[in-house]
């Protein structure tokens, strides 16, 4: 069996965090969607775990990292095309993301990224197969 991810997110409003996931084209795994969290479904094996933050903290003591000035981790998923890349953000901003800094294009990689409705940061990006080399 392939080994999964699952990312898992702490939220401030679960139904406005699954409006703005939806409005990007995610669905929902409704076994593990309640009042409390919902399961994103990414890919075939990649999902995010947008869990209310009373939630979260029966998971961890910790304090929870304030988005707006740290930041812990950086998604990062890849397009077919810059093409995608564009169509991808500019859908994100248009529900309400907010984009932090400007495209980057090294020539063989091209990025944009977002801050989602919680502050997460998630970067969409391409990259030429023929610049990837077999490890």
């Amino acid at each position: 069996m392939a080994t999964k991810i699952f990312v898992n997110f702490p939220v401030k409003d679960l139904k406005k965090t699954i409006s703005f996931f939806t409005q990007l084209g995610y669905t929902f795994n409704a076994q593990f969607t309640d009042e409390n969290a919902t399961c994103m479904i990414i890919s075939e094996d990649i999902y995010a775990m947008l869990l209310v933050e009373k939630f979260w903290h029966t998971f961890t003591d910790k304090t929870i990292c304030d988005p707006a000035t740290t930041k812990e981790v950086m998604i990062a998923l890849t397009t077919d095309s810059r093409k995608q890349v564009d169509e991808f953000v500019d859908k994100a901003i248009k529900a309400g993301a907010t984009e932090p800094k400007p495209a980057q294009d090294h020539g063989f990689m091209y990025s944009r990224n977002f801050e989602d409705l919680d502050g997460h940061s998630w970067s969409i990006l391409f990259m030429e197969p023929s610049f990837i080399q077999p490890a």
